[in-house]
């Protein structure tokens, strides 16, 4: 309608699905980028090829899984973004009976091991999860539940993360999910962030959603 040009790339991800350093690299997860429900004609290679030519990128590096839970199948940006060019801030957990340590501790082994378009290594800021949420009966009820969308029960746990916050040119806008931990996240986010204001709003409403 508005008479833009525009171009349809052979390739489907979201937003959430990739995270730029701006200077050549993307990262993303095979959960996300290699479900047979985004790209199920396309191997690896051809996805690393779509993915260079259309953001103009020239490194690719593949985490494993996203968020335990997450109903996005993995998007990278519940995960893992972004600081700064060369530096990136992992969601993190030291409970190993938490299924997310494993997911964690794999994704963390896969950034220290990898180099960016620049030949860097990436340095890696830990953040701490928020305590593990439950959705619970009466949210669960109070969701409104589409055809082919994931179902709402009581005691399901939301993939909840302080990583999938909003960067700004003056902000940083980030979830605030679980009051004993917030405040430590916050100071966190200031400290990779010294030139921009944090902002913290509620995300429980979004996460019963789906989204952080």
């Amino acid at each position: 309608v508005e008479g833009c040009d525009r171009y349809r790339a052979p390739l489907v991800l979201e937003g959430g699905s990739i995270h730029v350093d701006g200077q050549g690299t993307v990262i993303t997860t095979e959960e996300c980028l290699l479900n047979p429900n985004r790209n199920p004609g396309l191997s690896r290679a051809q996805i690393e090829d779509c993915l260079r030519r259309y953001l103009g990128v020239e490194c690719v590096i593949w985490l494993g899984k996203g968020v335990h839970g997450d109903e996005t199948d993995g998007h990278v940006d519940n995960l893992c973004a972004y600081v700064k060019p060369g530096e990136v801030v992992l969601t993190w957990t030291d409970d190993r009976r938490d299924p997310q340590y494993a997911i964690s501790r794999d994704a963390y082994d896969r950034l220290r091991q990898a180099r960016d378009a620049r030949g860097r290594r990436l340095q890696v800021h830990k953040l701490v999860q928020p305590r593990p949420p439950a959705m619970t009966k009466a949210e669960a009820g109070g969701v409104d539940v589409a055809e082919g969308t994931q179902p709402r029960e009581a005691g399901m746990r939301l993939a909840a993360s302080y990583v999938n916050f909003y960067i700004g040119n003056r902000r940083i806008v980030a979830p605030l999910l679980d009051p004993k931990r917030d405040g430590a996240a916050l100071r966190k986010l200031r400290a990779l962030f010294p030139g921009r204001e944090v902002v913290g709003v509620p995300g429980r409403e979004i996460l019963l959603g789906g989204g952080n």
